[in-house]
């Protein structure tokens, strides 16, 4: 089901959605440009924290990693979740607390750990016993935190196998980091990417409550749980409002955990995907033969140019063209590059008006989480994705 805004909440976002139409309208743009609207990062934030409530908002620095983001984050009061020594730089840079920020990432280079050691960061994410080992070496006494592996993920895109660890491992790294002389505090996972309702948190959370249980059955004074991300954003499937959303999730999680002393929840996407809109533009519309069943459409962006989480075709970006109201058929999708790969949307072909071509603008909807981010080489000569914040 999906909830709906207060009258209030509605109003105020389409507000800051006819700021951010407006803007665009006025502009003319000579490469594709992702448009940032930091009014929209800074009411998802509000809408998010009031759902929350008492759990504390480490924003997941990858997301967008936008200086004027981050710093209207900053103003807000959110913590940080950063991946490497570069985020952890920025978000000094623009005032964050170093209290306020933890290293989440669970493959960190020793000297990046020292680094922030040093800039006083005393939260650290790991999931083996190496990882433990260089953090006792480089930040002795560091407060720690053990991911805990996700492996019955309902999320759009999830996050299984790459980060963290099971049951008996974790166990054993708590007592491990004891031995090491670090404080293992709590645990931490990542219910995965884009799950698009709060019930869909159920059978994670079932699963990771009893490793909690567990652990303080074991002798392990938890005090902290980081939930992670998984925050959704609208890319064409209802999803909850913001607020209810996170209520409803910190719901289930006091039914399972209880009342532990300190929650952490990581929202990258679910922060700033709908704050942002890609003016792109089309580059030629094809056929390969008379018996092809589709039309190509081929943009000025494309997978290695800001559109990498159309990767599966797991996320489908909402598309906008001057046409719209007009007859629609299906299409292929592609981007500029001399790359087979660069194929967006093709298994499930997207619905463009009959009549677009080659020079019409597309604005790509949603598309403020994990764009900019990914665009970051000039792939075919092509250049990385432009950014523009207001």
């Amino acid at each position: 089901m999906t909830v709906q805004f207060s009258d209030a909440q509605a109003s105020a976002q389409l507000v800051a959605r006819n700021r951010l139409d407006a803007f665009v309208a006025s502009c003319e743009f000579d490469r594709p440009t992702l448009v940032v609207d930091t009014a929209l990062v800074a009411q998802q934030y509000r809408a998010l924290k009031a759902g929350l409530g008492r759990a504390d908002i480490h924003y997941a620095v990858k997301a967008n990693p936008e200086r004027k983001v981050i710093e209207t984050l900053v103003n807000l009061g959110s913590h940080f979740d950063a991946a490497s020594r570069g985020e952890i730089e920025l978000c000094l840079s623009l005032g964050a607390d170093p209290a306020d920020i933890s290293f989440g990432n669970t493959v960190k280079r020793a000297s990046d750990i020292a680094f922030a050691h040093a800039a006083g960061i005393t939260l650290f994410a790991a999931d083996a016993e190496e990882e433990l080992e260089k953090i006792a070496e480089h930040a002795p006494g560091a407060q720690i935190y053990i991911r805990l592996i996700v492996e019955v993920s309902q999320a759009d895109w999830p996050l299984s196998r790459k980060f963290g660890c099971d049951r008996d491992t974790a166990l054993r790294l708590l007592d491990v980091a004891k031995e090491l002389g670090l404080d293992p505090v709590g645990f931490s996972f990542h219910v995965g990417s884009q799950t698009r309702k709060a019930e869909m948190w159920a059978p994670t959370l079932d699963a990771l409550a009893l490793i909690w249980h567990d652990a303080r059955d074991a002798g392990h004074d938890l005090s902290l749980l980081n939930i992670g991300g998984g925050f959704p954003a609208f890319y064409g499937e209802a999803i909850e409002a913001p607020t209810a959303y996170a209520a409803a999730v910190m719901a289930q999680v006091t039914a399972r955990f209880g009342n532990v002393a300190r929650i952490m929840a990581e929202p990258g996407r679910g922060m700033v995907a709908e704050a942002g809109v890609i003016v792109a533009e089309v580059m030629l519309v094809s056929r390969k033969s008379n018996r092809d069943m589709h039309r190509w459409v081929y943009l000025d962006i494309g997978r290695f140019s800001g559109l990498a989480e159309t990767e599966g075709e797991a996320i489908r970006y909402q598309f906008e063209t001057p046409r719209d109201g007009e007859e629609c058929g299906p299409c292929v999708m592609a981007g500029p590059s001399c790359d087979s790969a660069d194929v967006l949307y093709e298994k499930r072909p997207m619905q463009l008006p009959l009549s677009l071509k080659a020079g019409d603008r597309v604005l790509i909807r949603n598309t403020g989480a994990y764009t900019s981010a990914y665009s970051s080489i000039g792939f075919n000569g092509f250049p990385p994705l432009a950014v523009v914040t207001i």
